[in-house]
């Protein structure tokens, strides 16, 4: 019978598909990276969100893994390479916590154009700031989208019922673009310089450079804010916390960070500047999801012999 350990916070969900389809499954979580080293070679298969980082020393000693699952669509603390030179499967549950991600990277936008977690210590505290928060409105503005992935798509569909003017910046984009009637494609340079909103939904780089450093910065609308709900690094966290100081742009809002857990960072304090925890795809309903999709995934591949969402 085939084992499988859970090693991040999952619902109970996988565990019962697992059970279900014959799987043994054990769930320890919080594990110190020699506690997986120590452990892993008794396992067939594991399933990890984004919190275990799945290293090329972890790797090594796994000597009976055959599959890696990731309970959802990124899988930067994955090392691919490592895990193609031991053949051990690699897979993913795109789509599965699209519309959370879209709608966090929407709640990011409000509440950063509208002032509001100000506005709540402020109103808080009694201070009834009422001219201080004055706010943008979404209807007519152009927001720029760096990647048009699922995540992208779903918010683009968002924008767009929100009488906001689309535009992409996207190598995949052209080969779908007729499906997507009301969203022009423009080049990198020409979506920095005229947005109004850029949101990023892209995975880095090879090289791993940010795509926004200062130069692109001082090119933005004095106006214009940023969105990253995708990966960590896409834009310059140096050059970021310059541009808000010193007002180049007028806002951000980043769930997602060069180092994570960002347990320090110096974006820490900087005005016009909204930070969460990497949540953007953290609701009830993705996570039920995610958790379905890929205990059902590994026990197709045990069970059948199926491959699905490698990546």
């Amino acid at each position: 019978m085939p084992k499988v350990l859970i090693s991040d916070n999952l619902s109970n969900l996988a565990k019962q598909v697992f059970e279900k389809n014959k799987i043994e499954v054990d769930t320890n979580t919080d594990l110190s990276p020699d506690e997986l080293k120590s452990i892993i070679n008794t396992y067939d298969g594991l399933i990890v969100r984004s919190a275990t980082k799945v290293t090329k020393e972890i790797i090594e000693v796994a000597t009976n893994l055959k599959i890696i699952g990731r309970a959802g669509a990124g899988v930067d603390n994955v090392d691919l390479e490592a895990a193609k030179n031991k053949n051990i499967i690699v897979m993913n549950t795109p789509g599965g916590n699209t519309n959370a991600t879209a709608e966090h990277t929407l709640s990011l936008l409000l509440s950063l154009y509208r002032n509001i977690p100000e506005a709540n210590i402020g109103t808080h505290q009694g201070l009834w700031e009422k001219k201080k928060f004055k706010g943008l409105e979404l209807k007519g503005k152009k927001i720029g989208l760096i990647g048009f992935g699922n995540v992208a798509a779903r918010f683009a569909e968002i924008a767009i019922a929100l009488s906001m003017n689309v535009v992409v910046f996207s190598k995949s984009f052209e080969s779908r673009k007729s499906n997507f009637p009301n969203i022009n494609s423009i080049d990198l340079s020409e979506l920095i310089q005229t947005s109004d909103i850029i949101s990023f939904h892209c995975k880095p780089s090879k090289d791993a450079k940010p795509i926004i450093s200062m130069e692109e910065l001082k090119l933005m609308k004095k106006n214009s804010v940023i969105i990253n709900t995708a990966r960590g690094n896409l834009v310059n966290e140096i050059d970021l916390k310059k541009a808000l100081e010193e007002r180049i742009i007028r806002g951000a809002a980043i769930d997602v960070y060069s180092e994570e857990p960002a347990k320090e960072n110096i974006l820490f304090g900087t005005p016009n500047l909204i930070l969460t925890p990497h949540i953007a795809a953290s609701t009830v309903e993705s996570q039920l999801v995610v958790a379905e999709q890929i205990a059902q995934q590994v026990s197709d591949y045990f069970n059948k012999g199926k491959v699905i969402n490698s990546v």
